[in-house]
């Protein structure tokens, strides 16, 4: 793996925050296909990768969030061969669960076939053989998934791979976009919130696949925690906004105010606490000595100065400034 090892060191393939990154332009053309090898091998599982030409282009984005593992992959058009003798040498300890992002691909499994489209979504299973080939260039956004997460022993997870769960409506629906959001943008997510998120997805994974497998509804994970999962990530992308209310949020998902206050008492808080608390998390970490306190504040929401500081005292205990001259103190004495 010495052309794999070596790709470390190069611009391309530069470590990238929390993840790597891993292509194939970062070493000679002549060994661009085994690095390529390599490079799954080390990241994925072992599979024989196949391709028309003797040289191939591919990308690869990794990431961990939580208990997820998850991979991005553009490549050239080929074939992945993952046979009896490379699931021998692995320990089947993960499912992976792929999103087509952009292309199709044509995937053999337990002695079924289907097509994936843009945003299909399938199950493999690594401890049997598949076969997956892809005749156009393609993104794929795989999330390996602890299989005692999933819930399913592994006669039930046979019984799912290789068949394409479309996101035309139900759970896949909302799954599909979801976890390609995740994959694009995991890095930027990080503590407590990176580990909720995470069992929020496998949460998901888990309903989807105990939904195809035909399980009553009973069994799967509570749909409110799923419209809950759906408010939470409309909020973080509306946090600016200082016109979101909970009128506002409730009439974006069709429910009334009072049903959106009881998905957030189950959490142990309340709407407004909880928008707040974020809030106050993005005003923290933009104040700096050069930053005025007005635009920090009106940027994440709050009405002016006198707004934030409130909050940020009840939040905190002392004011902004205060705040901000105990952590420049703070700093000075760590760098001396």
């Amino acid at each position: 793996m010495s052309a794999f090892y070596d790709s470390f060191t190069e611009d391309d393939c530069a470590a990238r925050g929390r993840g790597q990154v891993f292509c194939t332009r970062s070493v000679p053309p002549r060994e661009s296909l085994e690095f390529w090898h390599d490079a799954v091998f080390a990241t994925l599982v072992g599979m024989d990768i196949r391709t028309e030409g003797g040289t191939y282009d591919a990308t690869m984005r990794t990431d961990r969030l939580g208990d997820l593992r998850i991979t991005t992959v553009d490549c050239d058009p080929g074939e992945v061969h993952r046979d009896a003798r490379r699931v021998a040498r692995g320990d089947g300890t993960e499912v992976f669960v792929a999103v087509q992002a952009s292309g199709t691909a044509q995937v053999e499994q337990d002695g079924r076939y289907t097509e994936l489209r843009p945003g299909d979504i399938a199950f493999f299973e690594t401890v049997r053989p598949y076969r997956t080939r892809f005749p156009q260039r393609f993104q794929l956004k795989i999330f390996a998934v602890p299989r005692r997460l999933l819930g399913q022993p592994e006669e039930a997870l046979g019984r799912i791979t290789a068949q394409a769960v479309r996101p035309r409506g139900g759970l896949a629906a909302l799954l599909s976009p979801f976890m390609s959001r995740l994959a694009d943008t995991s890095e930027s997510y990080s503590g407590p919130v990176a580990d909720r998120i995470a069992e929020s997805a496998v949460g998901l994974l888990a309903a989807t696949a105990a939904e195809q497998l035909g399980e009553e509804p009973a069994e799967l994970p509570g749909a409110e925690r799923v419209l809950l999962l759906r408010v939470q990530r409309y909020v973080r992308w509306n946090l600016a906004d200082p016109a979101l209310t909970p009128a506002v949020i409730a009439r974006a998902h069709g429910i009334s105010v009072r049903y959106l206050h009881r998905l957030f008492e189950q959490e142990g808080t309340t709407v407004g606490r909880w928008i707040r608390g974020l809030r106050l998390q993005e005003c923290r970490r933009e104040l700096t000595d050069a930053a005025g306190l007005g635009g920090v504040a009106r940027r994440w929401g709050f009405s002016g100065t006198a707004h934030f500081a409130r909050a940020f005292r009840r939040e905190y205990g002392t004011s902004p400034t205060d705040w901000l001259l105990a952590e420049r103190d703070r700093r000075c004495l760590e760098a001396s």
